[in-house]
């Protein structure tokens, strides 16, 4: 198969490169977080490292691959997430406290993962079809038009829920409701949901498992800094002992002496902030910063509705991702188990947002061929 040179020239080097320097620090703070003089390179280090390079594949693929089917394949195989997120909570593989992974047996995936790669593409063929349409001739939809993919969003919220994975839960709801307000899903709706929200407090509260509970008592100050705020307080420490220019990279005491759990996972960016102190941290703000501010001037310049809605929709899960996780790290909202995109080990959360970063590029790529 051969590649046509127009996708050189219409490449978004500038995103792609951005990715990688992001992916780079990331294998590097796993590394770090894994490192024992004994075994310098942990198991974790060395399948991140093979997850990142056949990540870059993965990202190639969705760069070259035709947008319109892309789209196609991503609704059609929404249907089928849904059947997996049903068999996960019947058959999944149970660990770390919840039915979330389908087993292959070499490998185990998430299929709340693929949801969020895929949600987009449902959403904008469910509103738009398989058509190109500028956005200066889009009509207004009407409110029922809505209905389906309001009906499936809250479908897939509660099966996530059940696994139970209320981080990735919230971002999947959040990211398809935001994008249903892109659309034009009336302001009145938003109304009505808030108010019944409000109402309804109570009751969702009650429906929270205990260790959920505990975890937005703990944000308000509550729980023993021995046990229920353990995790939360030594991700201060480490976070403040940083300085301004951190440790250096393997000296961090937080890390190295184990007080600090899941270093390697959820609360990687307090080893960045305790090596690399507040100058690192700013750094790795600065170039999240960069990457999202360009994957947002391209997505202005798509002339097609289904394009945009799509590029939209991918760039609000990393962004959320990455809002809840420093969030939580550093205090300002409940510890929920989302990952650091690039950073946080993990292979289908890697691939996932790999994917998602080569479509964002395919959709800047194909933005002149209108």
């Amino acid at each position: 198969m051969f590649i046509d040179r127009r996708y050189f020239r219409y490449f978004d080097w500038l995103s792609f490169l951005l990715t990688l320097i992001l992916l780079s620090l990331g294998l590097l703070f796993v590394f770090s977080a894994t490192y024992t003089l004994e075994r310098p390179y942990s198991i974790f280090f060395k399948k991140q490292l093979f997850g990142a390079l056949f990540g870059l594949i993965i990202y190639l693929f969705f760069c070259i691959k035709d947008l319109r089917n892309l789209t196609r394949i991503g609704y059609l195989t929404y249907f089928g997430i849904l059947l997996l997120l049903l068999y996960t909570l019947s058959s999944g593989w149970i660990g770390m406290g919840g039915q979330r992974w389908i087993s292959l047996y070499f490998f185990k995936f998430q299929p709340s993962e693929i949801a969020k790669l895929f949600l987009p593409s449902f959403i904008a063929f469910q509103c738009f079809g398989n058509q190109i349409h500028p956005m200066n001739k889009i009509k207004k939809i009407p409110f029922n038009q809505f209905i389906t993919p309001l009906v499936i969003l809250f479908i897939s919220f509660f099966l996530i829920l059940k696994q139970p994975d209320l981080g990735t839960a919230l971002i999947i709801l959040f990211s398809g409701i935001i994008l249903l307000w892109f659309v034009g899903l009336p302001k009145k709706f938003f109304l009505i949901a808030g108010l019944i929200g409000t109402i309804c407090t109570p009751v969702i509260w009650k429906t929270l498992r205990p260790y959920q509970q505990q975890r937005v008592l703990v944000l308000l100050g509550h729980g023993d800094v021995k046990k229920e705020r353990y995790q939360i307080e030594q991700s201060k420490i480490a976070i403040g002992s940083g300085g301004l220019f951190g440790k250096g990279l393997l000296k961090g005491t937080q890390n190295k002496l184990a007080f600090l759990p899941a270093d390697h996972t959820d609360f990687i960016f307090s080893v960045i902030c305790e090596e690399w102190g507040l100058v690192g941290a700013i750094i790795i703000l600065l170039l999240f910063a960069l990457l999202f501010s360009r994957i947002l001037l391209v997505t202005m310049q798509i002339p097609d509705i289904l394009s945009q809605i799509i590029s939209v929709g991918l760039v609000i899960h990393i962004l959320l991702s990455v809002t809840i996780n420093i969030g939580m790290v550093v205090g300002l909202l409940p510890i929920v188990g989302i990952p650091l995109p690039l950073f946080s080990y993990g292979l289908c959360n890697l691939w996932i947002t790999l994917a998602t970063l080569g479509w964002l590029n395919n959709i800047a790529i194909r933005r002149f061929y209108y």
